[in-house]
């Protein structure tokens, strides 16, 4: 079964609150709590654009496929490639952890990230 699974991208977003987050994005009440709660039947191709350009993601990322119990897959099925295989832990558990040096040296490789993609 294919269903959209995004609280793992709001989570590592840190987005709070999920539903105002989505209404104040342009999506209706009933569309933003149908998404939060996978009782979407049909999402429109623009509300996955719209989902995608405020996640900063792709569509795959926003899209879990769980096999049907009993039916045999081929190895090489397509749908395998979008598992469930959220992380367990988000940045806001690990950086909680992180000695001051482990901090110093994780700001560095952001900068150093930066510095390669200047922004316009």
């Amino acid at each position: 079964m294919l269903y959209f699974n995004i609280k793992p991208i709001i989570k590592a977003r840190g987005i709070e609150r999920p539903f105002s987050y989505l209404v104040k994005s342009g999506f209706p009440n009933h569309t933003a709590h149908n998404i939060l709660n996978n009782k979407n039947r049909v999402l429109r191709l623009d509300h996955i654009e719209r989902l995608c350009d405020i996640l900063n993601c792709e569509p795959n990322d926003l899209m879990v496929w769980t096999p049907d119990s009993g039916k045999v897959y081929p190895e090489n099925f397509a749908l395998k490639a979008l598992k469930n295989n959220t992380p367990t832990e988000f940045w806001k558990e690990k950086i909680v952890n992180l000695t001051y040096k482990e901090l110093k040296e994780s700001t560095k490789y952001f900068s150093q990230k930066d510095n390669q993609n200047p922004k316009d």
